[in-house]
């Protein structure tokens, strides 16, 4: 694997950080490559070098959370409901602007069909419909019900700037996931 220049890493992160806060404070629509750049205190060709525009740059920060996520649901699927959850929970909470941002801004709607989507698949691995308390539901309909119910309590959670922490949240959801998957 090829090593990454740390001040490369340094400046994207820069840009992320100057993005999102921007999309905190204003519409999206609204929001300038030189505004990104004047947050992130660089050049904006430097924001060229590294994103196409700003909605490739959206594009790349959500996908990196999904994939982080995805990461770590594969890191604890030998874990049960509510251990494996308290590592999601976590996750949201270190990465709060982003999620807070996200679920609140224009950009919620692209966000959360990609969120919901991703924990799709991920239930999808857990859901038995050929016996026990899923005997003859429909996969699809059991599915969509727990991803649309966990993202919609995630959302809950953190519009109330997460009220209760993580490992608290991990246990009230997982255990409320058990009972549906």
């Amino acid at each position: 694997m090829a090593k990454v220049d740390r001040r490369i890493i340094r400046t994207q992160e820069a840009i992320k950080k100057a993005f999102l806060e921007l999309m905190a404070e204003k519409d999206f629509d609204s929001i300038t490559i030189q505004e990104i750049s004047d947050g992130a205190n660089i050049n904006r060709a430097t924001v060229y070098l590294h994103y196409m525009d700003k909605f490739d740059l959206l594009d790349k920060v959500i996908e990196e959370h999904i994939k982080n996520m995805s990461d770590i649901c594969e890191a604890e699927a030998d874990l049960d409901w509510i251990e494996g959850t308290v590592h999601c929970m976590e996750y949201l909470e270190r990465n709060y602007l982003f999620f807070s941002t996200m679920l609140a801004s224009e950009g919620a709607r692209y966000f959360r069909s990609r969120f919901v989507q991703h924990h799709i698949e991920e239930f999808k691995k857990d859901v038995d419909i050929t016996k026990g308390k899923n005997l003859g539901q429909n996969e699809d309909v059991v599915v969509e019900f727990a991803a649309n119910a966990y993202v919609g309590v995630v959302e809950w959670w953190i519009k109330n700037k997460m009220p209760y922490p993580p490992r608290i949240m991990a246990e009230k959801v997982g255990d409320l996931l058990e009972r549906i998957i």
